[in-house]
């Protein structure tokens, strides 16, 4: 089929396989609910793209319906997290020096870093900025924001394998400064 498709043949398209995409949609969502929903809104995706759309609906449809999946995978997630935060935030902290002396070991975990990601860690989340945002800020493409900021927490939790449980540094010192000194 070519360009300027008309709404006759969606309708025939989705009367076909509808079905099979929705037991896709369900086994992604885990629940009938879910995977309707989640398929109205793929569909409404096509649907806006239909008349110009040059390609495999189904496909699409099914590449769409993994990206929703994904995405609430990943908003719920952070939503566990948040609530957790939240949760641990209500409790009454007993020894304030023991969290300035944790951001203090966090300060000099992101001393260690190259610049870009440094920089891109303290935008996402500290200043609690988007990775649109922060690519904004910074000039550059969303992706590299997000490259950046995953390679900028694999090498912190790299680092901190150096701190124990009770707080001290294993090593008993901490590198300063971008020429590696000690201090």
């Amino acid at each position: 089929m070519g360009a300027d498709r008309t709404t006759a043949e969606l309708e025939g398209f989705l009367a076909e396989r509808a079905d099979h995409l929705l037991r896709t949609a369900v086994l992604l969502t885990g629940s009938r609910e879910a995977g309707e929903d989640m398929l109205q809104t793929a569909v409404e995706r096509l649907l806006r793209r239909w008349r110009g759309f040059d390609g495999d609906p189904e496909a699409y449809l099914r590449r769409t319906l993994c990206n929703l999946a994904t995405d609430g995978y990943r908003r719920a997630g952070r939503w566990r997290h948040k609530e957790r935060l939240l949760q641990n935030g209500l409790r009454q902290t007993q020894d304030v020096t023991g969290e300035v002396d944790l951001r203090d070991a966090l300060v000099r975990l992101l001393l260690q870093l190259p610049m870009r990601q440094r920089t891109v860690l303290v935008l996402r989340y500290w200043e609690q900025l988007t990775d649109a945002e922060t690519a904004a800020l910074l000039g550059c493409a969303e992706g590299t924001v997000k490259s950046a900021a995953s390679r900028g927490l694999a090498r912190l939790r790299e680092l901190a394998r150096d701190w124990d449980s009770t707080g001290d540094w294993t090593g008993r010192q901490a590198v300063s400064g971008r020429n590696g000194t000690r201090s």
